[in-house]
């Protein structure tokens, strides 16, 4: 994608950026015991900790994945948000009340409250640091995509720049500026993407897109000659190249010493070749756009509507829609989607995005990404349960969630907290379905990061709206990182140094070790932020819930309500969760395509862990603690 930063989205940046760093200026000086920097006193209104859950819950992966799902795979994105919204149950009726009174600063102190044990506190606060790594890489993915269309930098300078932003906020002030932070952003973020749902039912339906900011790349179709299923003649064209990948046949053609991609496909009873978007991996890590350099910017923003049926009657616009009749028309009309595919040439890794006409009413029920109904395998369907459990169950055992129910007075204030979050969060995923099918339609997809669909949505109701939108992703970025970092140097400095090793700290130094942990994991977020560049963030959240549901849901759930629960259980229960789900997300389909290896070739094709990986938890978890009841008696009572 080709973009040009604008100087209005620049300084509302900037404004955001002071405005977070001004709140950290200010709590620093009221952060000096250590309840204060982990838990914030324990003083947050229930109100504010309501939507600053929403704030720390609504990361990336909510505003930028799910609203890119959305615009690429229609309804299956939106299953994400149902999975995300889901897990609050469960965190409302069986987490909320009695984390509270079990806690006092982190997860660890929770799982340890009943015994006084080495490995329980070794292990969660290990656990604790890896769900909080698998988290911080999509939010620094989201990070780095977000800061070329605003400041106009690559990809690795809005990680860094994220990276050294919340390093500051958390070693400034801790958990106090962090939940202010999330309480602002969480509430901007539903606010405004209310605003440009609005714009989006009044804008309606057309069938060309128009925009104020981009040129649209125009296709070329050419009629073949085709002999023997072998394309011979192509216009004016010299063939260089024809490849068949996944049943798509792929023709390279040059014409004036530019070679460009294109697909063999059929238009109503004739077969055409249809220009594709396309990228050319080059030495020195050069790439070509359709073709042509990158600097000729023919690589442009696409997704539209190929036809508008209203009432069963063909239009080419439909003026202001209300919400039902905005999903019901698109329900009935037809969307270009853009798939794609990677192959290589020969020569070069070459990736192709080709249009792929798709029926509304298709790109409103599950199918296009997930296969659980038509052309379903038993796998596929494995895949889509595994990713529904990972979902529903890492809510309630992501530890920078869980932490947030130290910073209010009472385990009553916990349960109403919750329900804040509930409406929040609930409201939020609605406003995602609308969103990302507003992308989908108005022809603001980035082929290259479906990431980037929302922002881009708003770019085209005005730059104003998209500088306010970008920059309040970015917020949301920075309080969810801010909320991650804090879980982890909890794990550090609380449970590992001053816990586990026994180093019986002072005030002063619990507060300084919180510090220097968050430096040491904001450096490490940095790094694995840079790896991961391209992934989209809602898959790679998937894996950290998948990861937290398997390592540290088990131990919650049955210390709470299975009194034969022993530490040796809990344990090794959260070691068999991680190192199953690890081992599962190591060596799936999705990671050998980023070792550059075949797929298909995987040791398995599992790329959603937890329905294997917290059900080894659990059993673990109940086998051990049978074997050592003896162990029982060692229980402190509360």
């Amino acid at each position: 994608m080709i973009y040009t930063p604008s100087i209005t989205a620049i300084i509302i940046f900037i404004l955001f950026v002071a405005l977070v760093l001004g709140l950290s200026f200010y709590f620093a000086g009221k952060t000096k015991s250590a309840s204060s920097f982990y838990a914030a006193g324990g003083t947050i209104h229930w109100g504010v900790n309501g939507i600053a859950f929403a704030g720390d819950y609504l990361s990336a992966a909510s505003f930028l994945g799910i609203c890119g799902m959305i615009a690429f795979s229609g309804y299956d994105g939106f299953l994400y948000s149902i999975g995300y919204l889901a897990g609050w149950i469960v965190a409302l009726f069986l987490v909320a009340e009695p984390l509270k009174r079990l806690g006092k600063f982190t997860f660890t102190d929770a799982l340890d409250a009943k015994f006084d044990s080495k490995a329980i506190q070794l292990t969660a606060a290990i656990s604790t640091l890896i769900v909080s790594m698998f988290y911080l890489i999509p939010q620094m993915v989201g990070a780095g995509a977000l800061v070329k269309p605003l400041l106009g930098l690559e990809h690795h300078w809005g990680v860094i720049i994220v990276g050294v932003i919340v390093i500051f906020i958390v070693a400034t002030a801790g958990m106090t500026s962090t939940t202010y932070v999330q309480f602002i952003k969480g509430a901007l973020l539903i606010v405004f993407s209310t605003i440009l749902c609005i714009y989006i039912f009044n804008n309606g339906l057309k069938l060309t897109p128009e925009t104020k900011h981009q040129s649209y790349h125009q296709f070329i179709n050419i009629s073949p000659l085709i002999e023997n299923n072998k394309i011979i003649g192509a216009d004016d064209y010299t063939i260089l190249k024809q490849i068949v990948v996944k049943e798509q046949t792929f023709v390279k053609l040059e014409k004036d010493g530019v070679n460009r991609w294109f697909n063999l496909v059929k238009d109503d009873d004739k077969q055409i070749l249809q220009e594709m978007l396309s990228t050319t991996n080059l030495y020195k890590g050069e790439k070509l756009y359709n073709g042509e350099p990158a600097e000729n910017a023919k690589f442009y923003q696409v997704g539209h509507m190929s036809k508008i049926i209203v009432d069963g009657q063909e239009v080419e616009q439909t003026g202001p829609l209300g919400p039902f009749k905005f999903l019901s028309t698109i329900e009935q009309s037809e969307i270009v989607r853009f798939s794609q595919l990677k192959f290589n040439d020969g020569e070069n890794k070459v990736t192709v995005w080709y249009q792929n006409k798709t029926a509304g009413s298709d790109m409103m029920k599950p199918g296009l990404r997930f296969k659980i109904g038509k052309g379903a395998t038993p796998v596929s369907k494995l895949n889509f349960v595994s990713l529904m459990i990972a979902l529903f169950l890492g809510t309630s055992a992501l530890p920078h969630i869980l932490i947030r129910y130290y910073t209010v007075p009472s385990q009553r204030d916990a349960r109403k907290s919750t329900i804040v979050a509930i409406a929040s969060i609930g409201t939020f995923y609605i406003l995602t379905m609308f969103m990302g099918l507003g992308a989908a339609i108005n022809g603001v997809l980035d082929m290259e990061s479906s990431n980037m669909s929302a922002p881009l949505l708003a770019k085209i109701f005005g730059v104003g709206l998209f500088s306010i939108i970008s920059a309040i992703a970015f917020a949301t970025i920075l309080g969810t990182v801010s909320g991650l970092i804090i879980a982890s140097t909890g794990a550090i400095a609380h449970d590992i140094i001053d816990v586990y090793m026994k180093k019986n700290l002072s005030e002063k130094n619990k507060v300084l070790a919180g510090k220097i942990s968050a430096f040491v994991v904001g450096i490490i977020a940095i790094i694995l932020g840079i790896a991961f560049k391209g992934m989209n963030v809602s898959f790679l959240v998937g894996w950290a819930f998948a990861v937290a549901a398997s390592a540290n849901l088990p131990s919650i759930l049955m210390l709470l309500f299975w009194k034969k629960t022993t530490a040796k259980g809990i344990a090794s229960s959260i070691v068999v969760g991680i190192v199953t789900a690890i081992g599962l997300i190591l060596t799936s389909p999705m990671m050998w395509n980023r070792y550059g290896l075949n797929p298909d070739n995987a040791l398995h094709q599992l790329d959603n862990p937890a329905i294997i990986s917290f059900t080894l938890a659990l059993l673990t978890l109940i086998f051990v603690s049978l074997a050592t009841q003896k162990d029982n008696h060692k229980k402190k009572d509360i």
